[in-house]
């Protein structure tokens, strides 16, 4: 049974608690961004986020990108530009955003498995820096496109290195039998290399590399950086990117490696094996999960005795599906008491026709809890807003960045009217 307060190091970087027990983040009160906005709310500590990208930008220099799937809207994209990170985009729509908040072209790098012949005429109609090919497809396309201008784009080859990552199956990348890049273990890769280093349509940079998401085992992404280096050794290629994928602790025991030492550990592998390339990464999730926690409205609760106890929130799987895709574990806390203890074991449910959503299947808060309490999920900033949806035709929430005492809105709530944009009748 819980009987803690919510962990500190479950909060943002930020938090503070009022002398009337209510959290307050980079000095504002969780009570007045609900009256002001709404629920459910995501809450973002901007200087969390900003500090974040600078540890990125010293462990891993200029180059280092920020996986914005992990969240993306404009100011998202022009505070990690402005922190000194390139954005990693894997649609033309991600691309689109970050081109909009005046992100510049040159520090894009366009990902993804299936790039359609549209999105390669967008990236390069739009001289987006990088392209990391994918597949001989999607060579054979470049090719096709550029071969009559005469122009070059830059690009790295995504490989495989056969290494399983300890992660949900959902989320492992790296291991031969993948969907993405070219496998290392069966001379794809090498022959990716050759190919593209051998088109005039292609320079060359590099190679990059993404073995899966929610890392926590340094030995997965050391022996990843050893195959990578030894494929980068021997083209001596300028670039190695080892992708993202660093873990961050959601509960109370986990315990995540910071992005300093992952780094460090990084580019001492690469070092040992004497690699000169540029070494650069592409964190999302490590930028901005632990920066933001979701508030919630308590609409119904419902207590089955000898079984549980449902608490029905007016958010749920459309604001968060991390819990129904991958079985992820979160904890719950009271925003107006966070410093009392948790006493009440709570099962923390949405408002979707679905049984499977759930929340936090196991969460504490304190005792007493009743209908119209806010109640926070924390570490959400990352794969929540973002993998959103509108089933059910639920109005997707709002976002709001904090800092200093003032409060911005980045992402509105939406609208009915919204649901129509694209309703042809």
């Amino acid at each position: 049974m819980m009987t803690d307060p919510i962990s500190q190091k479950l909060l943002p970087d930020n938090s503070s608690v009022d002398d009337d027990g209510m959290l307050v983040i980079a000095g504002v009160r969780m009570d007045t961004l609900v009256a002001k906005y709404g629920t459910p709310l995501f809450v973002y500590d901007e200087r969390h986020v900003r500090s974040r990208c600078q540890q990125a930008v010293q462990a891993f220099g200029e180059g280092v990108s920020y996986a914005s799937k992990a969240f993306l809207c404009t100011a998202m994209a022009r505070l990690a530009y402005e922190e000194g990170m390139h954005i990693d985009v894997a649609t033309m729509g991600e691309a689109y955003v970050a081109l909009e908040a005046g992100v510049p072209a040159s520090h894009l790098v366009f990902h993804g498995n299936n790039k359609s012949e549209t999105e390669l005429l967008y990236a390069i109609e739009n001289q987006i820096g990088r392209i990391v090919i994918d597949s001989f497809d999607e060579i054979d396309r470049l090719e096709s496109l550029l071969e009559d201008s005469g122009n070059q784009i830059q690009a790295l080859i995504r490989v495989t290195p056969g290494i399983q990552a300890s992660t949900h199956e959902y989320v492992t990348t790296g291991q031969d039998d993948s969907k993405f890049g070219f496998t290392v273990s069966n001379g794809m890769a090498e022959d990716a290399v050759k190919r593209a280093a051998s088109s005039s349509c292609i320079d060359l940079l590099g190679i990059h590399a993404h073995i899966g998401s929610q890392v926590f085992s340094l030995d997965s992404f050391s022996k990843a950086a050893e195959v990578l280096a030894n494929l980068s050794n021997h083209f001596d290629l300028p670039e190695l990117s080892v992708g993202g994928g660093l873990g961050v602790a959601y509960l109370e025991d986990e315990q995540s490696l910071t992005i300093q030492e992952w780094g460090q550990a990084i580019k001492s592998v690469c070092a040992e094996a004497g690699v000169t390339a540029r070494v650069t990464s592409e964190p999302g999730r490590a930028i901005v999960a632990s920066a933001a926690i979701t508030l919630y409205s308590v609409g119904t609760i419902k207590e089955l005795d000898g079984i549980r106890t449902y608490v029905a929130v007016d958010g749920g799987m459309h604001d968060n599906p991390r819990p129904a895709l991958y079985g992820s574990g979160y904890e719950t806390f009271v925003p107006a008491r966070v410093l009392d203890s948790r006493t009440s074991q709570i099962t923390l449910v949405g408002k979707h026709c679905e049984s499977g959503d759930v929340l936090v299947s196991q969460g504490y808060v304190p005792e007493g809890l009743a209908v119209g309490d806010i109640v926070a999920t924390p570490v959400t900033g990352a794969y929540g807003h973002s993998m959103g949806s509108n089933y059910n035709k639920v109005l997707r929430p709002a976002a709001v960045f904090v800092n200093e005492g003032i409060d911005r809105l980045v992402i509105r709530r939406e609208m009915l009217s919204d649901l129509m944009n694209t309703d042809m009748g």
